[in-house]
């Protein structure tokens, strides 16, 4: 019986600190570190640096006339910035599109291996200090570039995080809701992170480097997003993160589509973790490595089990015990708590929007995917080929 107790209060320490108790201590630190620390020099004025934007993209002709008129709006200097388009793979009408824009760079190969190997056949073309990485669909706001490049007037910023944004218009897919929430809830993170040290890795969507920061590595990389910009932190420097430049691409097109996706990310969660050992190196940079276990290894790697491991210690508790008490009642809450997530499963599955069981069935649905994509990883199955998933297409 003491092992149950024992079970059953470690995983609800653990989720409570997990989903709640980091983004109220780090919201808590930053405005403590507001009151007595000021902000450090700028090296100069908000000089706008040459910069480099890269564009991945693999057979999206059905986006590609939008994401280019999107890129052509970009309010920055035209002398300073320099755009690549990278088609590895694409078998559609994508490069006579592109070619169709000489102001664009055009890198195309036959050979399909990987966005990663597609970024760093790029990067050998990047002769500005700063680079831009965006996805071609996902639409950037026009001033972006202007808002990332202030942040490397300060020295110790290597690289810069943008918002990503889920469409969430009332004709939005029965999942886009539940998905443009979960990003709300991780900009705030994203902010709370940013101001206590430093983002715990940025969304391919919209980010930036500095160049000479980029450190090739093997193509089997699955998260090149997440493991190049925290690999930035491993160096020394830190990733700020720039609410106002902002990526709003659609929410998947439905349930299967968005599990396909979530089972890709987190099968390359867990292959970055051993890109990433340097981040866990409490005697040298020991707040690094509170945020990425308390932002990424918990939800990743303990999350999924314990949140098993509560229900079923909490099961065994409450069966030994002949009158109702209070373990008794946080199972109850813990069935109904599944009760509203099923519901919303559902709903969501058949095309229905989940509206207020949204929180139960993201929030299982987002575990349910990072068991799937463990085993996936542990199996060796997921490949940097992976299947696009299919976008909403909005009216």
């Amino acid at each position: 019986m003491t092992a149950s107790f024992i079970i059953f209060w470690v995983s609800v320490a653990v989720l409570v600190y997990c989903y709640f108790g980091y983004g109220l201590i780090a919201f808590l630190l930053v405005q403590l570190k507001k009151l007595f620390i000021q902000k450090k020099e700028r090296l100069g004025g908000n000089e706008l640096l040459p910069v480099t934007l890269i564009i991945t993209a693999f057979n999206e002709e059905a986006i590609l006339e939008q994401k280019i008129r999107n890129t052509l709006a970009i309010n920055y200097p035209g002398d300073k910035l320099s755009v690549i388009f990278v088609t590895d793979g694409s078998t559609d009408d994508s490069n006579r599109i592109i070619k169709q824009y000489p102001v664009f760079s055009l890198l195309h190969q036959q050979d399909r291996q990987g966005k990663y190997a597609a970024i760093k056949r790029a990067m050998r073309q990047v002769q500005t200090s700063v680079v831009v990485f965006s996805d071609a669909n996902t639409m950037l706001n026009s001033d972006c570039i202007r808002h990332i490049i202030s942040h490397y007037q300060y020295p110790v910023v290597g690289a810069v995080a943008g918002e990503k944004r889920v469409n969430m218009e009332p004709y939005a897919s029965a999942v886009g809701k539940a998905e443009g929430l979960y990003w709300q809830y991780e900009s705030f993170l994203k902010k709370m992170d940013a101001g206590l040290y430093t983002v715990t890795g940025a969304a391919g969507e919209l980010f930036s480097i500095r160049t000479s920061l980029f450190k090739e590595l093997d193509n089997e990389i699955i998260l090149d997003d997440f493991i190049t910009s925290m690999r930035v932190c491993v160096q020394g420097y830190k990733i700020a993160y720039e609410p106002n430049a902002f990526a709003t691409e659609h929410p998947s097109a439905s349930l299967a589509e968005e599990e396909k996706r979530k089972v890709r990310i987190s099968a390359g969660a867990y292959q970055s973790i051993g890109y990433l050992a340097g981040c866990l190196n409490v005697f040298k940079q020991p707040v690094l490595a509170f945020q990425f276990i308390s932002r990424r290894l918990l939800r990743w790697i303990f999350c999924p089990v314990l949140i098993i491991a509560l229900l079923l210690s909490n099961i065994f508790i409450a069966i030994n015990y002949a009158q109702p008490d209070f373990y008794s009642w946080t199972l109850y809450v813990q069935l109904f708590f599944y009760l509203l997530a099923l519901t919303g499963w559902l709903l969501a599955s058949s095309g229905k929007k989940p509206g207020l069981f949204t929180i139960p069935f993201y929030f299982i649905f987002m575990n349910y995917c990072l068991v799937k994509g463990f085993i996936k990883f542990i199996r060796g199955k997921q490949t940097v080929l992976w299947e696009k998933s299919l976008r909403q297409v909005m009216e």
